[in-house]
């Protein structure tokens, strides 16, 4: 079987559930923990990408040059990575966050819009990155379309593809069928980013493990947007009863969960209604904590929001429009007399 490489992003998915109020002391510790169980990467970013505090997205509590900062001091062994968005982060956040020690960038996209990272990609590049060409949403496309999307990544050098099922949506066949088509017609390796909405974070995971990925996204506790993500601890321990090459400390991760960040997570990150409605309805996973207010507003169950997201197709970077579409049902509603 192949090596197995691990990708925190408790600090960065995680930020979601914490509504961006991570410290650098937090960093620090966790970053320090999970370095010393040889974790391979770890991403520490805004949970929508560098540059992602914002009132759109969410003010984080601190500047996160400061948190990359307390996190490269305490990494002897791990990639520290980032994430980018096209249209959120900027290359002038990239020059910064380099210049913090972060070594590794992944580039995230719709699964369908790989070529607005092009120029991010390259500005990486020449900043002697490692980068990462990251496809969101990945249940709105077919295999074939996600990897037409894939080769405009290649042809930009990645070191990398990691496919995200940003909305929690995915099965393990679906998995699958993505992950083989990319092993089997490209050259670069292959990762996974799994959210828990419908269940299936850890089977997802395991999926594509077994159709080859190389990387696997994971957070301690599944601290994540939405109903979370693939469980470190819980992800790593079955990897390696399943015989897979991981140097991970499974046991440093169930400690690293129980005594950092459980005791900073505001709910436990369990599959509630609203988390459900974001897989079974294909919404972007971030959009939970929007919505949630969104319907105590304006008097409305989630779930209706969740729905009639899901009809319109909305996509990362239109949590603006999550107010339009509470505005609107709650109209209708009065209208209705209901």
């Amino acid at each position: 079987m192949s090596k197995i490489k691990i990708v925190d992003t408790t600090m960065r998915d995680g930020s979601h559930a914490i509504k961006h109020q991570y410290t650098p002391e937090m960093v620090g510790r966790i970053a320090g923990a999970l370095d010393a169980c040889k974790v391979d990467v770890i991403e520490v970013s805004h949970g929508d990408g560098i540059g992602g505090s914002s009132i759109n997205y969410g003010f984080g509590k601190c500047d996160e040059m400061e948190l990359l900062k307390a996190a490269r001091v305490n990494i002897q062994h791990a990639e520290l990575a980032v994430l980018l968005l096209p249209g959120i982060g900027t290359i002038e956040d990239l020059k910064q966050a380099r210049e913090t020690g972060v070594s590794m960038v992944r580039v995230a996209t719709h699964v369908t819009e790989a070529d607005i990272a092009i120029q991010h990609l390259k500005a990486a590049k020449l900043l002697g990155m490692k980068t990462v060409g990251f496809l969101m949403m990945t249940h709105m496309a077919s295999p074939e379309t996600i990897l037409e999307q894939s080769k405009i990544f290649v042809d930009c050098g990645v070191d990398y593809i990691n496919l995200a099922d940003s909305a929690g949506y995915l099965t393990p066949d679906m998995v699958r069928e993505r992950i083989s088509i990319l092993k089997s017609k490209l050259d670069v390796p292959v990762g996974f980013h799994a959210h828990n909405n419908l269940g299936l974070a850890v089977a997802n995971a395991m999926a594509a493990a077994g159709e080859g990925a190389q990387y696997l996204d994971v957070t301690l506790r599944g601290i994540g947007a939405g109903a979370g993500n693939a469980q470190s601890e819980v992800l790593c321990s079955v990897l390696q009863r399943e015989g897979y090459d991981l140097a991970v400390d499974s046991y440093g991760l169930m400690d690293a969960a129980q005594d950092l960040v459980e005791p900073i997570m505001l709910r436990p990150q369990v599959i509630d209604t609203a988390s459900l409605m974001l897989g079974y309805a294909g919404v972007y996973s971030s959009f939970y904590i929007h919505t949630c207010r969104a319907a105590e507003r304006f008097g409305l169950n989630p779930r209706d929001i969740l729905v009639e997201i899901g009809k319109r197709k909305m996509v990362g970077g239109q949590e603006d429009m999550i107010i339009d579409v509470a505005y609107a049902l709650a109209e209708k509603k009065k209208a209705e007399g209901k």
